[in-house]
């Protein structure tokens, strides 16, 4: 079957949720494999053109084998997507998704010489260039089998215009929630973070003083959250997504199915990111007294938000997000969460920590953002 170019359209080719999904995905890449951007130095003894020449991996592990190549099939696909669904024609769109995966690793791998944390290797670079270009092939198989067109029928009866934000947000919404986070759902508190962050800045500096005084939290944490207030996180930490999917979707009515899947999607990530820190046999750990009120609030509160008009949930749902990133604040560090943390920092998921850590602090600020976009948006056109 001969591949066909991408749909034609302004409209559909400016909305394609590939490209911010390749951008992302990249940049997790780029994250992942410069992680923990410290100790930055010159290799001793090496000269520019021998660091050119990567070498052979001394040892070598099942899983460092797989992850290098499995993590650049994606990138490999939705490089692919992104170019055929902003109009390129597949003639120079898969040579590009195939080639730039490959490019991308060997200048990180060269980039690994100057971390004494990351080893550099040929063996990466091959399994990285390899599995990009296995997701390019992908991405044209499924191009040359009419799964792009079904994509676009059914993102079309679904989804409004220029809604690719609201897609992308919905795509990383769960893997921002395997980050241990201090309550189920509660994304966003990257406070402390940026306060540490901004206490080093002005280290050593005539301001450090006040800037001490100033980046103290103005209220003390409490000791523990109350249920109800836990409850209440949690509801809003499950709205919040759904909020974002009703501000960019046609019919009212397929709402309620979406709302169903978000409430799913939540029990299935959150009971595997619990299984990852303490074991299968504590998979369910993270269903405190106030989790299983806290999700039934929020599915009400989401089924009765299904007959808003798409800039009314854009409306609330900026209120929604912002009353959870206060909330979230406001938690204390208990037990699970402390452990959690010290697991991943051990390096038990270091493979996974950039990516989840930083959509989990950033994603209820990325999706405030769109949804103010919808809320000026002017000219859009609804459905119910």
């Amino acid at each position: 079957m001969p591949l066909k170019d991408g749909p034609v359209g302004p409209a559909r080719r400016r909305s394609s949720a590939a490209v911010p999904l390749a951008a992302a995905f990249a940049l997790l890449i780029v994250y992942a494999s410069l992680y923990p951007f410290s100790g930055w130095r010159w290799p001793p003894g090496r000269s520019l053109e021998s660091l050119l020449a990567l070498p052979w991996a001394q040892y070598h592990i099942a899983f460092d084998i797989w992850a290098n190549f499995i993590g650049y099939v994606p990138l490999g696909a939705l490089l692919y997507g992104a170019a055929v669904r902003s109009g390129g024609h597949w003639g120079w769109a898969l040579p590009l998704a195939a080639l730039l995966p490959g490019a991308m690793s060997y200048a990180l791998e060269l980039t690994q010489n100057f971390l004494p944390e990351r080893v550099p290797s040929r063996e990466d670079w091959l399994l990285n260039g390899g599995g990009g270009i296995v997701g390019a092939l992908a991405g044209a198989a499924l191009q040359a089998l009419g799964a792009l067109r079904v994509w676009q029928a059914l993102r079309d009866r679904w989804f409004l215009p220029a809604s690719a934000g609201a897609l992308t947000l919905l795509l990383l919404w769960p893997l921002g929630l395997l980050f241990p986070a201090p309550v189920p759902l509660g994304l966003g508190q990257c406070w402390d973070e940026l306060r540490e962050l901004a206490r080093l800045a002005f280290e050593d500096t005539p301001w450090a003083a006040a800037a001490e005084s100033w980046l103290q939290p103005s209220v003390a944490r409490p000791a523990s959250l109350s249920r109800p207030t836990e409850m209440l996180a949690i509801a809003l930490g499950l709205l919040a997504p759904c909020l974002v999917a009703f501000a960019a979707m046609r019919s009212r009515a397929r709402r309620a199915v979406l709302t169903l899947a978000m409430l799913a999607v939540a029990l299935a990530v959150s009971t595997l990111s619990t299984a990852l820190n303490f074991g299968p046999q504590h998979a369910l750990a993270w269903l405190t007294p106030a989790t299983l009120p806290g999700l039934a609030l929020g599915l009400a509160a989401a089924l009765a938000c299904c007959l808003m008009p798409p800039r009314l949930a854009a409306a609330v749902g900026l209120m929604v997000i912002t009353a959870l990133v206060a909330l979230v604040a406001q938690a204390p560090d208990d037990a699970y969460y402390a452990q959690s943390l010290q697991a991943w920092s051990q390096g038990r998921f270091i493979r996974f920590n950039g990516l989840a850590r930083w959509l989990g602090w950033l994603w209820p600020y990325a999706a405030a953002a769109w949804l103010l976009g919808r809320v000026g948006a002017r000219g859009q056109r609804q459905s119910g």
